[in-house]
């Protein structure tokens, strides 16, 4: 399983900002996330409700992965010691694969 997949599964029920590409900042509860990171919000709002006047009647929301430019997660969720042996794993995996080709 890819590592930010599982990552963010872990997340699935936290409060998340996710920024897009087109600069719109949605924030709301992770519902649920698959494979090609496209997410799905619930309990939306956004912070500049002036500038996205229709934003304010949306209350859930799919993305999809490639218009996310960052996801801001809470702090306190972030277990970033964990994050880095999940990736070193990963990483020995790969170069495993790469020798045994």
């Amino acid at each position: 399983m890819p590592l930010f997949y599982s990552f963010f599964k872990s997340l699935v029920g936290k409060e998340v900002n996710v920024e897009l590409k087109n600069d719109l900042c949605i924030a709301g509860t992770l519902h649920s996330v698959d494979q090609f990171l496209n997410i799905k919000l619930t309990d939306i709002s956004v912070p500049d409700p002036d500038k996205y006047p229709h934003m304010l009647t949306v209350k859930n929301c799919f993305i999809r992965g490639s218009v996310i430019r960052y996801v801001q997660l809470p702090a306190e969720e972030v277990d970033t010691a964990l994050l880095q042996d999940a990736a070193r794993k990963e990483a020995a995996q790969g170069k495993q694969q790469l020798s045994a080709n």
